[in-house]
C-alpha cells in the first residue's frame, strides 16, 4: 500500500512488480522495450492456501522463510506498507521507464 505515484515508481512487493510489468506502455515508441514478468505456476487455491506467504509459489524472490512464515503487513518506510519479508532488500522494477519521471 502506498500513494499512487510511489506505488508506480517504487513497488515494494513482487506481486505488484509483476502486475505493473503488464501495464501497456502509453508511448507506442516504448512498446516492446520493457520486459514483462510472466509468473510461473498456478494461482494458489484459496480453499487450500500454501503455508507461509500466499505468493511464495509464484515469487521469483522467495526464500525458505517465505514457505513457512506468513509476512505481516507492515510499514516499510513512512506511508509505505508491504506484506513481504524482503521488501527492503529486493530491488523491484517500476512501471515507469528510465527518463520518464518528472
Amino acid at each position: 500500500m502506498a500513494e499512487t505515484e510511489e506505488l508506480f515508481l517504487r513497488p515494494m512487493h513482487p506481486h505488484t512488480e509483476a502486475l505493473l510489468s503488464a501495464v501497456p506502455a502509453p508511448d507506442p515508441g516504448l512498446r516492446g522495450k520493457k520486459e514483462r514478468i510472466v509468473l510461473q505456476h498456478e494461482v494458489a487455491d484459496p480453499s487450500n492456501p500454501p503455508s507461509g506467504c500466499y505468493f511464495h509459489p509464484r515469487c521469483a524472490y522467495a526464500q525458505e522463510r517465505c514457505q513457512t512464515e506468513k509476512p505481516a503487513l507492515r510499514e516499510v518506510t513512512p506511508g509505505r506498507y508491504a506484506a513481504c519479508h524482503f521488501a527492503e532488500q529486493v530491488s523491484l522494477r517500476s512501471v515507469v521507464a528510465e527518463g520518464q519521471v518528472g
